[in-house]
Order: C-alpha cells, then structure tokens, then sequence
C-alpha cells in the first residue's frame, strides 16, 4: 500500500492501474472504497487511479512508512531500512548479506585463501578456541582445497569420532537449513575440492541435498553411514517420515533433473518402502 500511494503522489493527474501489481491494486480499491480519497476510472479495456484528496493520501502514507525513501540512507542495514519504510524489518526483501561459516578442522594443516591471496590456519584456530569462522559474502574469493563436510545438527560438529579415519578438510554446521545465501556462495565459484553432505535422511535432509546439487559448482557427494541399512531399520522413525513426507516427495522431484546417484536412489527407496527416516545422530548407535 505504501509503494502504490507514493507512486499516485508523484504522478500528476491519472495513473494507470496498469503501473501497480494485482496486490496494489487490492489495497488501492480498498483505500477508496473506506476514504473516498481516491477514483478508480474506467475507459474501454483501460482503468487509471485519479487521486482526489492527495492531503489524505499523504497523512496515509505518513502513518505507513514513518521516513520517506529519499531521506534514508542507502547503506543502512536493509532491514534497517525496512523497518523506516513500513515499520517491520521482514517487511521487503530483508535477506542478509553477510553470512557466518562456523567451522572447525578436520586435520592438520587446514587452511582457507581469501581471493586476494591471504590464508586463515583453520587447524589452529580450532585448536586455539575450539572452533573457528569466517564472514561470506556471495561475490567473495573465500575457498578451501581441502573437502567441506556439511552437518545438519550441531552434535556431529561437537564430536568428530564418528569421521572416517581418512577424513581431512573442514566440518561446518550449518542447523537444520541450508540458507538461500550459503547456496548462492557456492553457486558463484568453486569453493572446495568437493562437499561432502551429511544430513538426516528425511525429506527436509534430501530436499536441501537436492537444492545444494542444484547450486553448488564443487562436486557434492551425499555420505552414507556405514550399515545405514541396518540403522534404518533398527532405530528409523515413521513419525519423521511422516513429518517430512511432502519434503521427501519434492526432494525427489528435484532429484530427477540432477542425475540422483545410484546409492542415494537406494536409500530414498528403502526410505519409502518402509516408511521410515533416520536422524544421522544414529551413525553412533
């Protein structure tokens, strides 16, 4: 509402309906009907917006958007910006642009290279605080020529026992959701050697594996646990299947167009046949 009044404000006499979305239009035809302070005009196939009480429209839009667009700072935080522009931080677009990796190494030796050549001792940095992190942007040189290991829950980032024993290169915990920002990151450049994946095998899980297949320009591979099988069957849960299920059936969708590995065809239909998911905790039952 907000965006189609200042667009009648600035423009002298009629403004074709044809300048707003369907969902301005909806909130301009209500502002009329409830104040009056606007005429909707048709003309054949054509309708325009003729605003008659512009002091009305203003005191509207004052009460909408409590700083006008030209006095805001442009580099403000957006959802700073959202919240002058309509009182609500979520309001527009409010995705941040700045990410965190929380990160520890696998290994000795683990380092990452910024684009312009510095590198960061990712091994040291664990063994001095326990963990480490770095700050991605989507247009950034950040990479790594070691492997990344993609965990959902935080339990397999605070115990690397469960690794295999020849595992090098950098854990991250990433909670549950892959963010739109990570997926853009590693759809920019190549950022590792390749990702290896670990999620719980459920649909959320496969769903995020398949968009990460979608993004990712280093090679990702889906890790089974060993006996996964045998797990499954034993401490799967229908509950979760259940939960995930319409995940699941999206997940395989998308699958389709990436060329779904053999094993991981296999696992969805053992998934499926037997109703179950497995949260990958169960890798150290």
């Amino acid at each position: 509402m907000a965006d189609a009044l200042d667009k009648l404000l600035i423009t002298p006499g009629p403004s074709a309906a044809t300048l707003f979305t369907p969902a301005q239009r909806r909130e301009l035809d209500r502002f009329a009907r409830h104040t009056g302070a606007l005429r909707l005009s048709t003309q054949g196939r054509g309708a325009s917006y003729l605003l008659i009480d512009a002091a009305l429209a203003r005191a509207h839009l004052s009460a909408l958007r409590p700083t006008a667009i030209e006095e805001l700072d442009a580099s403000l935080p957006a959802r700073a910006n959202n919240i002058a522009r309509m009182r609500d931080s979520k309001g527009r677009a409010h995705i941040h642009g700045t990410g965190y990796l929380l990160l520890k190494a696998i290994g000795e030796a683990v380092t990452w290279q910024r684009g312009d050549g510095a590198k960061v001792d990712i091994s040291a940095g664990t063994a001095l605080s326990g963990a480490a992190a770095i700050a991605i942007e989507t247009g950034d040189g950040w990479h790594t020529d070691a492997p990344i290991w993609l965990v959902e829950n935080q339990a397999l980032f605070d115990r690397l026992d469960w690794l295999p024993k020849d595992a090098h290169g950098s854990i991250v915990y990433y909670g549950g959701q892959l963010s739109r920002l990570l997926l853009d990151w590693m759809a920019q450049r190549v950022r590792s050697s390749r990702i290896v994946f670990f999620p719980d095998y459920d649909g959320v899980g496969l769903l995020n594996y398949a968009r990460l297949r979608e993004k990712s320009i280093a090679p990702v591979e889906f890790w089974l646990m060993p006996d996964w099988e045998e797990r499954l069957r034993k401490y799967g849960s229908n509950r979760v299947w259940q939960n995930t299920r319409k995940d699941f059936s999206a997940a395989l969708l998308r699958l389709e167009t990436v060329e779904m590995p053999l094993e991981v065809k296999v696992l969805c239909q053992a998934m499926a046949e037997q109703g179950l998911a497995l949260e990958h905790e169960a890798v150290w039952l």
